[in-house]
């Protein structure tokens, strides 16, 4: 299950407060607020707290006593401009804090992204669930030939799908199995054999695969939850953590509207081109026939640009 009995209880506690306030909230996201959105087999992410709307975006820029001074399309506008030239400050004034529940290994690739405030569940002080990630058959894909860092787009089939998906549930439950033994433990958590003390739990972690799950919570600024729904909510990015990206993206689409607009239109969905591409762009409005060879560009540079013009 994606969240235990204890968070069940906990998130009906959180649901059933409420609280007066002068700061600026948003509906559509109190709609959704401590809510687990469920991903993958038994990961989640959810909203626990968050500061500031668009109106604190265009607040922080007009440097203003508060909302009203300007019409909501002048707002709308100035967070198009501010976004269409890179003015980054303002949007570094709304923060957001989330729960998410993942696998080991999309949170290791995740915490790349060195931008947010992390505190991640302690398997030194606590004993992990047995719960474990195995990805749907569609998703098991060989090597892509040309990508040296991710999966092809012809998912694997019929025999050689089964047998990984058969390893992958024997190597993660064989490798639990040991972890409780370890641990001297039942699977209960009633202590196994009293005549052994059981390794440290510190120790007893390193047998978990990187499918097993872990939780923290992460807190960023939206300048830089933009720049992480950049690279991890593009098509190109890696199956598992798109997915924790995308739901994130929606909730952005709830808290902060006119910004997240502005960054689809703008950032995810624009381009950026180098001097070189800009000339080969102008050279060809003029009429002139440019190849690779004529222009200033590396092979992959020119294929690039021929793929950003499609």
């Amino acid at each position: 299950m994606a969240i235990n009995n204890e968070q069940k209880k906990e998130l009906s506690n959180l649901k059933n407060l409420s609280f007066q306030t002068k700061r600026a909230t948003v509906p559509a996201l109190e709609e959704i607020l401590f809510e687990p959105i469920q991903l993958l087999d038994h990961g989640f992410v959810r909203v626990v707290d968050y500061m500031g709307d668009d109106s604190a975006i265009v607040q922080a820029a007009r440097v203003s006593y508060g909302t009203g001074t300007k019409q909501v399309n002048q707002d709308k506008g100035l967070i198009n401009y501010l976004m269409r030239h890179w003015h980054t400050t303002p949007f570094e004034m709304c923060e957001i804090k989330f729960h998410v529940k993942l696998p080991m290994f999309v949170a290791r690739q995740w915490i790349r992204h060195r931008t947010a405030n992390v505190n991640e569940y302690s398997a030194r002080y606590s004993i992990m669930d047995r719960e474990f990630y195995i990805p749907e058959s569609q998703n098991l894909a060989p090597q892509s030939k040309q990508n040296h860092q991710g999966r092809s787009d012809q998912p694997l089939t019929g025999a050689e799908a089964k047998r990984v998906l058969e390893l992958l549930k024997q190597d993660s439950a064989q490798c639990y199995d040991h972890y409780e033994e370890m641990l001297n433990l039942t699977p209960e958590g009633a202590v196994k054999d009293e005549n052994k003390s059981g390794l440290a739990r510190e120790l007893a972690r390193m047998n978990l695969t990187l499918n097993y799950y872990t939780q923290w919570y992460w807190k960023i600024d939206l300048h830089n939850l933009f720049h992480f729904l950049m690279l991890r909510a593009d098509p190109h990015a890696q199956y598992e953590i798109r997915v924790y990206a995308d739901a994130m993206l929606d909730i952005a689409r709830k808290w902060v509207p006119f910004a997240t607009e502005a960054f689809e239109e703008f950032r995810m969905n624009g381009t950026q081109l180098s001097r070189g591409g800009m000339d080969v762009i102008k050279r060809m409005l003029a009429g002139e026939k440019v190849t690779q060879e004529t222009s200033s560009l590396t092979k992959r540079e020119w294929e690039e640009l021929q793929g950003k013009l499609k």
